[in-house]
Formats: C-alpha cells, structure tokens, sequence
C-alpha cells in the first residue's frame, strides 16, 4: 500500500547530524551526546516506599481516570511551591499538570499558532523544542544566544520586522545547548519588549534548579503582571525524566484552551505519578535533595572542565557553565565539524554535532554539545581523552 502523509510530518525529514546521534544506541559508546539526569541523583528509596503506600492505601486513586487539569493536590501543591520558591502566579494565572516540560511546547503551540506563524527562538536551541514547533508548519527566527543569554538588540530587530510572531521562546536558564544564563537586566529588557510588541513569551526552565556556581537570578515568569508568560517547569531533572510529570502556569484563557487540546492528546497525565510527586513534596525534604544533586553536578561539571583543559585546552573554546547538563565547545575554523563528530564516534565517543540546535540543521556551525551528567566519572575522563586523541589527528 502506498501511504500519504501529512504535510507537517512530511517536511520532518531525518538527517544526517540526528543519524550520529543513534550511535548513543550503543552500549559501547561513551555517552557524551546524552542528556540525562546522574544514575545517583534519582531518589529510588523514596520513590519506592511512596509507590508502595499509595498503592496499598489509595489504589482505586492511582488506578482511575484523573481530571485533564491534573491532581488537584499535586496542583496546590506547585502552587504553593512556586509561589513561595519564585514569586511565580498572579490572580490571572492557573496550573496545568502536562506529560513533561515539552508537552507544554506542544501545546503552546497547537493553541496560539497557525500554519506559517513565527516563533521566535534562541539559536541556538532545544532540538526537542524546534522540532514541535516545525510540526505545526510555524517558521522560526533565530536569535544569536550570547554568554549572557539572548541578544536582546537582534531580538528588538526580529520583533520590528518579522511579520506573524506568535511567541518568543527562551530558555534563560543554562540554555540547551550552549549552557548560557539570561542576565537580570536582559531578562527584564526581554519582558519589556514583549510588553512593548505584543508578544507572548515561552519561558522553558527545566535546569533551573542546577545551579552549581554564581546567583540565581528571578524567572522572567516571576516579573509578569500582564499575562504575557507562559511557563514550563519540570521535575525530570530533580526527581524523575520517566514519571513524565511537568507543569504550565499560564494565564487562564491560555490555560482553559490548553486543557482542551490536551484532552485531544492524552487526556491526562497518569495519576500514579503525579501522586507520586505529590507525596515526595510532603514526606520528603526536597531542597536538601536539590543540592544532594547540585552537588553531585558540581563535581561532574569540574570533572568535565579539567578534562577539556587537560586533552582539548588547545583545541576547544567554551566558558563554564554555572549549572545545568551542558557545555558547549567550539571546534577550530579549519576543522570539519560533522567529519570530527563522526571519528569521534569511530573512537567510541558520542557527542551532538551544533547543527542540530539551529534554526536549518544544514547550516555550518563549528560548536559541538557535551553532556557531563549522563557519563559516570570514569566515561567522563575517558570520553575527554577520547575527544582529545581525535583532535590529534587535526594538527
């Protein structure tokens, strides 16, 4: 039979860079493309005792068809957190329970954009991300991320003259890929060029709580009080990726319309897990659990950085990122970015080649993304090396 797909899956097409990337596949590749959370950063004990009781005690619960908003209790819960944590939800504002963070893209964009809408994004930028928004036929408009996050001058040129922009998206915090932290004052200048141009803003913060150096600064979220940000948050990165739990708070028209192209999705996220979450926030202490695993990323961060100074000091250039998964490496200019990528596979080290983070991932780029959290310390130093033996056979 022949088939005919649609027009928005048609134009995904697979390339070359994400065929590297199906190398990580292998259990004999050392995963330094990966973007995991740390084996040790998982609370397993905790987990297990809470699945446990909910299951003993509340089955029918956990087992049932929950509501598309989510656990109520769960709910209150971020709520409150949020609140207290970030000075995040106005009286405007409402929560939305989502199947992890990039269900909050999804659906940001199933409900504010048509065909051949703008998005305005980083570049670079979460390829999870680009590719949701690509599936709904928006265009993207890249803006250059710089050490201190967007360059909110090229920002300002993009809102003047680009027609159809239906969102700017961001991700302030050690930005996927290149690991930079939005500045206070751009953080505001971007919110006051939303205000100014009419745009609503995608604030995606799912590494926020990984900071291992320097002060936070206030979530863009945090500063909205004319319901322009929308704003996804996780817990993949501080309890669990498979548990699929994450949240919106959004404004309320944003999040009723939400609710409704969710229903069309999954109807809701499985209330098991979001029980789990849920009872995790009021058994356990989640801060001294938060900086368990800043701790355990500072130390793999460190690791990684005297690693790259040792076998690629040389050959590489990056500034070390504060927190997050990522650090960002650019190659020489006389170096084939793709062809260094693929010996490095050769060698049995993966990393992601920074084409895929760009707007077209067929435009050159000489940047190439190494994950230090996935790798155990012993991956990580043997990876570096690998890395700097394939850089040997450029000089």
């Amino acid at each position: 039979m022949d088939y005919t797909f649609s027009n928005k899956i048609s134009s995904l097409q697979p390339s070359a860079i994400r065929e590297i990337l199906k190398t990580t596949a292998d259990p004999s590749i050392i995963p330094l493309a990966a973007g995991n959370p740390a084996p040790d950063a998982f609370p397993i004990d905790e987990v297990r005792e809470i699945s446990a009781n909910i299951l003993k005690n509340r089955p029918i619960d956990a087992l049932q068809y929950g509501v598309t908003e989510g656990y109520q209790p769960l709910i209150n819960t971020i709520t409150e957190w949020m609140k207290n944590k970030e000075n995040i939800g106005r009286s405007f504002d409402s929560t939305l329970v989502v199947s992890g963070a990039t269900q909050v893209m999804d659906l940001t964009t199933k409900v504010l954009c048509n065909e051949g809408d703008t998005v305005i994004c980083e570049e670079p930028s979460f390829i999870g991300s680009l590719n949701c928004f690509r599936s709904y036929g928006c265009k993207l408009k890249g803006v250059p991320v710089e050490a201190d996050g967007m360059d909110v001058n090229a920002l300002e040129d993009a809102l003047k003259n680009t027609e159809n922009i239906k969102f700017i998206y961001t991700i302030p915090n050690f930005q996927n890929p290149s690991g930079a932290t939005m500045s206070y004052e751009k953080r505001k200048k971007l919110y006051e060029l939303a205000k100014r141009y009419n745009v609503v803003i995608l604030e995606d913060n799912p590494y926020g709580y990984l900071r291992v150096d320097g002060e936070d600064n206030p979530t863009i979220k945090s500063m909205d009080e004319d319901g322009l940000v929308i704003y996804a948050g996780s817990f993949s990165k501080i309890l669990s990726p498979g548990l699929r739990v994450a949240y919106c708070i959004a404004p309320q028209q944003i999040i009723a319309k939400m609710t409704v192209g969710k229903q069309a999705a999954d109807v809701h996220t499985p209330c098991l897990n979001q029980m789990i979450v849920d009872e995790w926030f009021k058994n356990y202490d989640v801060d001294a659990h938060i900086a368990k695993i800043q701790k355990i990323y500072k130390k793999k961060i460190d690791l990684m950085c005297d690693c790259i100074n040792t076998q690629l000091g040389d050959f590489v250039e990056y500034v070390k990122p504060q927190g997050g998964l990522f650090i960002w490496c650019k190659l020489p200019d006389n170096v084939d970015m793709l062809e260094y990528v693929q010996k490095a596979v050769e060698k049995k080290v993966a990393v992601v080649p920074g084409n895929a983070f760009l707007m077209n991932d067929t435009d050159t780029t000489q940047y190439v993304r190494l994950n230090f959290s996935t790798p155990s310390d012993e991956g990580i130093v043997e990876g570096i090396r690998l890395l700097g033996e394939t850089a040997k056979e450029y000089k």
